[in-house]
């Protein structure tokens, strides 16, 4: 049983490294920064500029989240059950599941590169943090939007509004102080480092 263990995690692991190498490659990092640092200045005094990057990355990640469940609910799926093997998943269950595959691995390179690239942890450390904590968010977000509708009677689109706000904020801070953590130790008084590009 441990060896199969093992050979999984290792497998996941040759894996995430494969995958990890290749899209960093291409991926347009400085270009991206030099975008969304851009349109910073508006938001300088309200905003410290990695929180900014944080709420354009996030937001960015989430638009493409709800447009490829809607494709894959309206076009790929065409809204009938998606049969695999002997398991049948729902339209809605299924576009979830394919949009959670793309828009999980993008968030995760986002974060990891663009909004917090001073971690001093590894790579496969952060992945399983952030899978984690994905998991925690979509726990919070079933179990606040029920308190709110069942329990305090608020209406279902004021209480999702409620439960995202919550959600993000618990969201930017574990990401900050535990996925993406920054285990060298630092002035107390020192901005974390954040990757600056020319404009």
């Amino acid at each position: 049983m441990t060896a199969k263990v093992g050979f999984v995690r290792f497998t996941i692991s040759a894996l995430y490294i494969t995958f990890a190498r290749e899209v960093t490659e291409f991926m347009p990092k400085k270009q991206i920064i030099s975008f969304i640092d851009f349109f910073y200045p508006p938001f300088q005094k309200l905003l410290p500029i990695q929180t900014f990057r944080y709420a354009a990355c996030g937001g960015a990640n989430t638009l493409l989240d709800i447009f490829i469940f809607f494709i894959s609910y309206n076009f790929i799926l065409q809204k009938h059950v998606l049969h695999v093997g002997p398991l049948a998943f729902k339209p809605y269950i299924a576009a979830f599941i394919m949009s959670f595959m793309v828009s999980f691995p993008t968030g995760f390179l986002m974060m990891r590169h663009v909004v917090f690239p001073g971690s001093s942890l590894h790579g496969r450390v952060q992945l399983f943090r952030y899978f984690l904590l994905v998991v925690i968010c979509i726990l919070l977000n079933y179990l606040f939007i029920r308190l709110f509708v069942e329990k305090f009677h608020i209406y279902p689109t004021i209480a999702k509004i409620f439960t995202t706000a919550i959600v993000v904020f618990f969201s930017y801070l574990t990401q900050k102080n535990f996925t993406f953590k920054n285990t060298e130790r630092v002035s107390r008084h020192a901005e974390p480092e954040l990757e600056k590009v020319d404009s």
